[in-house]
């Protein structure tokens, strides 16, 4: 198999869905000609024809209207948002129209759009282009949440989206683009979480969606996480020595819990990280859900890691970044907690 990163492997899942499937376009602003600012739509274009992928104005509730109007007439688009961040203008389509579609239909029209977006920071792009949206749509019910941490992980779910009959928010870390990152600026980390050499397959293949998955085994804590911090909880794991589990949620809506609570009962102990503000965020979700499951467990708090509940400050992004640093420091508070 082929080594690929992480752009290369989505657009090699949209290449081998747009010649499998001829419902199936992409489109989003830059996505054609120019191929995307992170070159993931690369070469599409040129190979598939303007017909399959479509330039768009600056538009997103353009973008995610016009999607909505290829769903119920058949097609299955695949839309980039060019930045999470310039998701909101097209929020209430998604809300309004996207995940009620089937509902308010009585399932005679069905929504199987698929909202690429890259998320996250790292790449010092300041307040407008480093945000971490997810636990807002994994509020809406009527719409799938995922976000990958590894190429192989990212095409295999890609495709499992596009197939997907209900519409499905597709967040793609962008600090992890190219390679894996351990939460040291500047500092690329050796291997990709799960995948040390990242062989992808060329062809078709699905990672089901809903799905966690088990990134490290241990038994004297777990930490529950995903996107790029699922590569910063393993650093930090690993240099603390620790015998940590590492959970990849990779899926928020659906949840699999039942992945997540069989690892929490088992060591006693947990953290959540995720990259987003603290309040409000996924993480508050995650621990709710723990404590219900596994309280009689529980020998420790579950203790949550995020970013600051402030719009995201440039200046100090690795102070904001929950990097190797602060986890390290939460992992040996956790541990503290049982001496």
């Amino acid at each position: 198999m082929p080594s690929m990163n992480m752009v290369q492997a989505l657009n090699s899942a949209m290449d081998v869905m747009l010649q499998r499937d001829p419902r199936v376009v992409v489109l989003g602003e830059d996505v054609g000609y120019f191929g995307g600012v992170f070159r993931v739509t690369d070469g599409l274009q040129k190979k598939h024809g303007a017909h399959r992928v479509l330039d768009t104005p600056i538009a997103e509730g353009g973008i995610v209207g016009t999607s909505v109007g290829m769903c119920a007439n058949g097609l299955r688009p695949v839309a980039e948002i060019q930045f999470a961040d310039y998701i909101y203008p097209a929020y209430d389509q998604i809300v309004s129209e996207v995940a009620r579609l089937r509902y308010r239909s009585a399932a005679a029209f069905t929504a199987p759009l698929t909202i690429r977006t890259p998320c996250g920071g790292g790449i010092r792009g300041g307040q407008t282009h480093s945000q971490s949206p997810e636990g807002v749509f994994a509020h809406i019910s009527g719409i799938k949440t995922v976000m990958p941490c590894n190429p192989y992980d990212a095409k295999g779910m890609l495709i499992s989206a596009i197939e997907d009959d209900d519409p499905v928010i597709f967040f793609e870390p962008k600090r992890i683009y190219n390679g894996p990152f351990d939460g040291e600026p500047d500092k690329p980390a050796e291997s990709w979480a799960g995948h040390p050499l990242a062989e992808v397959p060329e062809g078709y293949y699905t990672v089901p969606l809903g799905q966690a998955a088990i990134t490290r085994s241990g038994s004297a804590l777990s930490v529950i996480t995903y996107g790029t911090m699922v590569h910063v909880c393993l650093a930090a794991v690993q240099a603390l020595g620790l015998d940590a589990e590492v959970v990849d949620v990779r899926s928020m809506m659906p949840l699999d819990i039942e992945t997540i609570a069989t690892s929490v009962s088992k060591t006693g102990r947990c953290l959540v990280v995720h990259e987003a503000t603290r309040f409000g965020g996924f993480g508050a979700e995650l621990s709710a859900s723990i404590q219900e499951r596994c309280f009689w467990h529980l020998e420790a708090p579950v203790m949550r890691v995020a970013g600051w509940d402030t719009p995201y400050p440039h200046a100090f992004e690795w102070e904001y970044f929950p990097g190797k640093r602060r986890v390290m420091n939460a992992l040996r508070n956790l541990i503290g907690e049982a001496t």
